[in-house]
């Protein structure tokens, strides 16, 4: 397993092109410290767990790793899917249009799959899923997320990758030391 950027991680993600609406994800509040972990799975990619805090409103810091090669059986549970009648949400990766021209064609066709969804009757799964193809996403899909807590998936998940996660938190609690974070009123 090797430690990286969690932006490194994201271009991964970004740059794969598989089924972009194959991903699914968990994510909350770290245990005990501050940031947030969140975990990326897709079933022919991958598993990936990121750690990540805010040193300040404008700059996000962190570290992630590839934890597995593959969602197994073993795995599957552990994600929300969308088909669940659960309360999960759900999370959409974007990247930029190259261009001008690229830009325009976008807006094209998110104007066009709003005005199919307002003259039709749909459902918000439908609707998500287009909105997020007309606009080139690379990843999208179902996501446990907690804003101020963890989610029970997010704990089964750390506890699965026992050995990343330590390694990871280590990773990120060297980094907030080393940009000072948490030493303002010392």
């Amino acid at each position: 397993m090797r430690v990286r950027d969690w932006q490194d991680i994201l271009s991964d993600v970004v740059d794969d092109g598989r089924d972009p609406d194959a991903w699914r994800a968990v994510a909350g509040q770290r245990r005990q410290h501050i940031g947030e972990d969140l975990f990326l799975g897709h079933p022919d990619v991958g598993v990936y767990q990121l750690k990540t805090y805010a040193k300040n409103p404008y700059d996000v810091r962190g570290v992630g790793a590839r934890v597995a090669r593959r969602i197994d059986d073993d795995l599957d549970p552990l994600f929300p899917n969308r088909h669940e009648e659960d309360d999960a949400g759900l999370f959409g990766v974007q990247r930029p249009p190259e261009d001008e021209s690229q830009a325009e064609s976008m807006a094209r066709r998110l104007e066009e799959t709003v005005k199919v969804h307002a003259e039709a009757p749909t459902s918000p799964d439908d609707f998500f899923t287009d909105v997020m193809e007309a606009l080139e996403s690379p990843a999208f899909g179902p996501m446990d997320y907690e804003f101020d807590a963890r989610p029970d998936r997010l704990d089964s998940l750390s506890d699965e990758f026992t050995d990343a996660d330590e390694l990871l938190s280590s990773e990120l609690d060297d980094l907030i030391e080393s940009d000072g974070v948490g030493r303002g009123f010392q």
